[in-house]
């Protein structure tokens, strides 16, 4: 077997939906797997495309989005190496309802929709895996809907500094410190605002002594008081 099957092989198995295959089942499945590689910021499919295939991230980022008709984008997820992408169209049919693209450098286990379905009738049990994934994502979306419907951008902002602060932030003497994960704009697409209102809160909180803000460079100089402001934000 060749060096790059063996990889395509190590990369499928990393996969939830088909952790559960043997060794040599994946090296099968590999024989019908391509491998695609995408710069960052390329497009894998755009919304309303027909859905050709299943995507798996075998290296680096794909940000999954929805675009508005003025052109606003929502980020619905971001999936990393190990995670299959937009399962669903994969079995029904139907086109690809978000589009995704790279966010670094990107390799892609490409693998048909003919072929995946073949597979599914011969290892029922990775379908089953397939409706846990889709169940997970289905959850996600739902506390997406309600972040948009039932909280203000101010709030979401908060909710996504305090959760970066306790998971990424190291405690220095001026407090604790991490960088953001994208820029503004990114971050405005994922807490569905647009990027002067990121920006604008986010100097907010620093006048208010809570933040130090230089670019991507947070400080939270006061966490519980960044907590507080959760049950009080309007």
């Amino acid at each position: 077997m060749s060096t790059e099957r063996s990889d395509l092989a190590t990369a499928l198995g990393k996969t939830a939906l088909l952790s559960s295959l043997s060794s040599a089942e994946l090296q099968t499945l590999a024989t019908r797997t391509v491998r695609k590689l995408f710069s960052a910021g390329e497009l894998l499919f755009s919304e309303g495309e027909p859905c050709n295939g299943l995507h798996i991230v075998a290296r680096g980022k794909v940000r999954i989005f929805k675009t508005s008709v003025n052109g606003r984008e929502q980020v619905l997820a971001v999936n990393v190496p190990g995670e299959s992408i937009a399962e669903l169209p994969v079995f029904d049919g139907g086109p690809f309802p978000a589009s995704a693209s790279a966010i670094e450098d990107t390799e892609i286990a490409f693998i048909s929709r003919r072929d995946f379905n073949a597979y599914c009738m011969e290892h029922p049990e990775v379908p089953l895996k397939v409706l846990t994934v889709v169940g997970a994502r289905l959850r996600r979306l739902v506390g997406i809907i309600e972040e948009l419907s039932f909280t203000t951008v101010r709030q979401r902002l908060i909710s996504t500094l305090i959760k970066l602060a306790e998971s990424e932030g190291r405690k220095t003497e001026r407090g604790i410190e991490f960088e953001l994960p994208a820029t503004h704009q990114e971050l405005a697409s994922q807490l569905g605002t647009v990027r002067e209102l990121i920006s604008r809160n986010l100097m907010r909180l620093q006048a208010e002594g809570l933040l130090e803000v230089d670019a991507r460079n947070i400080v939270v100089k006061d966490l519980k008081g960044l907590i507080a402001l959760l049950d009080t934000t309007p």
